[in-house]
């Protein structure tokens, strides 16, 4: 499969792109196509990973299947052959690597939940015993398991900037109560089934991010969903508190930026070919182990 950084359908009307995705606008659908960039620290390598989008595809696509029993989302097809007339002369290029959706509006808001802690919930732990403001047990130490699942919001930052984690009062300053109680309880229920499915694959998904919008006046979930992009995907049999966690997904790349003491600014360094093919590996070994499926 070739490596597409970006994608350029000239008969179709480009809508934005994100850090990874390309929307087009299809009048009464989105297409998103997921590319194989990759962004670390919020700035967006110049290599990409071999088979990342259709990997972030395909699992996105699974865990909205596996999730819409507890709420609508946007997804109507990742079959090319469902696709409208014009996309057909782009066929090669979207297969298995896009999908059809509704056009929802964005709710503003990253919906996080963690289950262990780790990451900037772990450095926040360390300096105040708390993240996001929510008060947590003395005594943790790094990767270990919660008590249970917290709903911890961030800002939705632009291309460049970095989302910002925001207290419950902050996040209902942006959204109202009433919507924020929903997403906070609606965030955590999707979490709980898929880390129940997800142990028995031998992947603990130790913390999460989400989108939701507004859809025919009611909430449903968008964009991508518990992917190696939006997630920390920990191998079960190596699994031990007390430390950083081996991964299935972009932490990888981020500790190779940290060890070459990368400033977290544009412009983005040379990626070295073994880190490019390892990535790619533990980003497929996510999608194996989830799904049983194989890119060819």
């Amino acid at each position: 499969m070739k490596v597409i950084t970006k994608t350029n359908f000239e008969t179709l009307k480009f809508f934005k792109s994100g850090k990874v995705r390309d929307i087009y606008d299809l009048g009464e659908y989105y297409l998103i196509v997921s590319t194989d960039r990759i962004s670390a620290f919020d700035v967006i390598m110049n290599e990409g990973i071999p088979f990342k989008g259709a990997v972030l595809n395909k699992i996105s696509a699974f865990w909205f299947n596996f999730t819409k029993d507890i709420i609508d989302n946007h997804l109507i097809s990742i079959n090319v052959e469902d696709y409208p007339e014009e996309c057909k002369p782009y066929i090669d290029v979207l297969k298995d690597r896009s999908m059809l959706v509704k056009k929802a509006e964005l709710i503003p808001l990253e919906c996080i939940v963690r289950g262990y802690i780790t990451g900037s919930g772990w450095n926040d732990y360390k300096k105040t015993g708390s993240i996001c403001g929510i008060k947590l047990p003395e005594g943790l130490v790094e990767s270990e398991k919660l008590p249970e699942p917290i709903f911890t919001p961030s800002t939705k930052a632009e291309i460049g900037l970095h989302d910002e984690n925001i207290d419950e009062e902050q996040a209902i300053s942006i959204i109202g109560k009433e919507t924020f109680n929903y997403l906070k309880e609606i965030s955590i229920k999707i979490y709980n089934k898929a880390v129940e499915y997800a142990l028995k694959k031998g992947i603990i998904i130790a913390d999460t991010k989400m989108e939701f919008g507004y859809y025919d006046g009611k909430i449903i979930l968008i964009d991508e969903l518990l992917t190696p992009d939006s997630s920390r995907f920990w191998p079960l049999e190596e699994y031990e508190k007390g430390r950083s966690q081996n991964s299935f997904d972009k932490q990888y790349l981020r500790d190779y930026l940290l060890s070459i003491n990368f400033n977290k600014k544009p412009p983005a360094p040379p990626i070295p070919e073994n880190v490019i093919i390892n990535t790619s590996k533990k980003y497929q070994e996510a999608l194996y182990k989830l799904t049983g499926e194989i890119i060819e």
